[in-house]
C-alpha cells in the first residue's frame, strides 16, 4: 500500500490533491483514521483486542465508501495521519487530503475552511464509523440546506454523525470536549440563532455495547 506522511509536502502527488477545479457546488468530506493496529477503535479494543477493533474498523470504512461513492458531490477523503494512495478509496471516486489541525475541532474547520475557499456552496462532513448511515441521510442533509443554516446527524452517545453548512460557524469546532455526550448540546447552543434542521439519530460504533446487536459484526468476534 503506498502512502505519504504529512512531511512529504513537496512531493508530486501533494501537488495533484491540493489543486482541483470544484465539479459541483457540493463537497462531501470523511473524515478518517488511517486503519493501523493498536491506533483505531482503541474503545473497542479493550473488549475484544486490537486485531478485531481494527478488521471491525475496516469494514466500517468499507460501507462508508460504499454509501458515499453514491452522491452526487466532489467527495474527500481527510486522512489522521497520512496518505494513502492505493487503498479502498478510489483515487477516481475520492480527493486525498490530511486533516491538519491540534484537536478535532481545528481540524474540521480546516478542512470546511479550505473548501469553501475553493468554491463549494454546501459542505457536509460524516465520520466513519456508522453501519446505519445510507444515502438517503447525506442527500438529505444536502437538501435541507436549502433552507436551513446548518443540518446535523445527533448521534445516541451525544455527539454528532454528521455535519453540514452553508458558511463557516467558527464557534462550533471550538471550547468542545471532543468524543463526549457534550458535544451535540455544545453545539446546538453555539447555533442558537441560526436555523438548524436535526437529522435522524443513529448509533455510531465506538464500543463493543454500541456493536453486538448488528449480525453482520458478529464474525469478528
Amino acid at each position: 500500500m503506498g502512502l505519504l506522511s504529512s512531511k512529504d509536502t513537496n512531493s508530486d502527488y501533494d501537488l495533484v490533491t491540493d489543486f482541483h477545479f470544484p465539479t459541483s457546488k457540493h463537497a462531501l468530506i470523511i473524515f478518517t483514521r488511517n486503519p493501523e493496529l493498536g491506533k483505531c477503535k482503541t474503545r473497542l479494543a479493550k473488549t475484544l483486542g486490537d486485531k478485531a477493533a481494527l478488521n471491525i474498523y475496516k469494514h466500517l470504512l468499507q460501507h462508508t465508501a460504499k454509501i458515499s461513492e453514491q452522491i452526487t458531490a466532489d467527495r474527500f477523503v481527510f486522512y489522521s495521519e497520512e496518505i494513502y494512495t492505493n487503498d479502498l478509496w478510489n483515487s477516481i471516486n475520492f480527493r486525498k487530503k490530511l486533516q491538519n489541525g491540534s484537536d478535532l475541532g481545528e481540524r474540521m474547520h480546516n478542512a470546511f475552511s479550505e473548501l469553501f475557499n475553493s468554491g463549494y456552496e454546501k459542505i457536509i462532513i460524516i465520520g466513519s464509523d456508522l453501519l446505519d448511515l445510507t444515502p438517503f441521510h447525506i442527500e438529505e442533509a444536502f437538501k435541507t440546506l436549502d433552507t436551513n443554516d446548518v443540518t446535523i446527524g445527533p448521534a445516541k452517545d451525544g455527539g454528532y454523525y454528521l455535519l453540514g453548512s452553508k458558511e463557516m460557524h467558527p464557534s462550533i469546532f471550538q471550547h468542545k470536549t471532543w468524543g463526549t455526550s457534550s458535544v451535540l448540546k455544545d453545539t446546538l447552543t453555539d447555533l442558537q440563532n441560526q436555523k438548524v434542521y436535526l437529522l435522524e439519530e443513529l448509533n455510531d460504533i465506538d464500543t463493543f455495547e454500541d456493536m453486538k446487536h448488528y449480525k453482520e459484526l458478529e464474525k469478528f468476534y
